[in-house]
């Protein structure tokens, strides 16, 4: 049985890449390749930050891991972050599209500099990752999985969400149309739609009077732990799922299904 649960879950051999990996569920889920077997590429901004969970990672599962510059942004700095990953670890055949902002404010008082980054980064940004690692993978003639991490706001709308949350509805859309065009070559796309998890994004609201009446009103009452991530990641990433492509999946104690 152990065997069969490692050949479903197991990432040995693998090499994981991951957008946006500097810190939150990023950061989470860059250990949790790791700790399944797979080499892991950390990709964000911030060096420093990335490098050192980098070398925490490493020291703690013993598999090579690899620090590089990723502005999702920016097309130039993409490209240069997966060729660094095949030149070092090999092509990435399980890609975690993480990176995003938010930017919360209410719609009459939006900029169109607000509504630019924030898609430039949640949904062009998710794009272009998913585009370049599709690409590497066809070349290499091998299949793999994208998981995109869009969100319940993908899914409903709360106040002061609108640019977020409809980034989000299209990282949902694109993650569908990913994945009918790219099942003929192995290649399997996903989405983890994560309730609240206190992260650097949330962590001040989450931790107000207002969030924490938010929190009381979803059925679980409380935000996700981290670590309540790691089985849908490992389940989506794993070959295990070879049959299941363009699922949007809330984690999120049923918060998505009576969105408050």
């Amino acid at each position: 049985m152990t065997d069969h649960l490692n050949s479903i879950f197991g990432l040995e051999g693998k090499v994981a890449l991951v957008a946006g990996a500097s810190s939150g569920i990023g950061a989470r889920f860059a250990e949790t390749l790791a700790r399944a077997g797979a080499d892991v590429v950390l990709g964000a901004r911030r060096a420093d930050r990335i490098q050192a969970n980098a070398d925490k990672i490493a020291e703690a599962t013993g598999r090579k891991t690899l620090a590089v510059s990723m502005d999702v942004s920016d097309g130039d700095s993409v490209t240069a972050a997966f060729d660094k990953a095949e030149a070092e670890l090999g092509t990435p055949t399980v890609v975690c599209n993480n990176a995003g902002i938010a930017r919360p404010n209410w719609a009459l008082e939006d900029s169109e500099e607000d509504w630019d980054i924030t898609m430039n980064t949640n949904l062009k940004g998710m794009w272009r990752v998913g585009q370049t690692a599709a690409k590497r993978m066809i070349k290499a003639g091998v299949g793999g999985s994208i998981i995109n991490t869009a969100s319940i706001l993908g899914l409903g709308v709360g106040p002061q969400q609108l640019t977020y949350a409809t980034s989000k509805a299209g990282v949902v859309q694109m993650t569908r149309a990913l994945a009918i065009e790219l099942q003929r070559f192995n290649i399997r796309v996903n989405a983890i739609c994560p309730g609240y998890f206190k992260t650097e994004i949330n962590d001040q609201f989450l931790e107000s009077e207002i969030g924490q009446k938010m929190l009381k009103r979803t059925p679980a009452r409380r935000e996700g732990n981290l670590a309540e991530l790691d089985a849908p990641l490992l389940m989506l990433a794993g070959d295990g799922s070879t049959f299941v492509t363009g699922v949007a999946l809330p984690v999120d104690g049923a918060h998505s299904v009576h969105l408050v």
